[in-house]
């Protein structure tokens, strides 16, 4: 399968290929932003992050993965936080 193409003109324009466009939801007046992330450009329609996107830019460092166990015991310590507060 082919991928998506687009040329740059001599004023450093391009044209978003369809297919692309209705992935990213994006039209008229959208906002783009660019990234070059380990040699590779990484276009991302502006304000639409993961949130593996905002815990690399706050902590530069991939989450670690949580366990079943982790996400139970973090369930029960917010609850008995509520429920101490009453």
């Amino acid at each position: 399968m082919a991928h998506p193409q687009s040329k740059i003109t001599a004023q450093g324009q391009i044209s978003v290929p369809a297919e692309i466009r209705r992935r990213l939801g994006v039209g008229p007046g959208a906002v783009l932003e660019w990234a070059d992330e380990g040699g590779h450009v990484v276009v991302r329609r502006v304000g639409r992050y993961s949130s593996d996107d905002v815990h690399r830019a706050l902590f530069r460092a991939p989450p670690a993965p949580k366990t079943l166990d982790d996400m139970k015991d973090g369930i029960r310590r917010h609850i008995r936080g509520r429920r101490a507060g009453r």
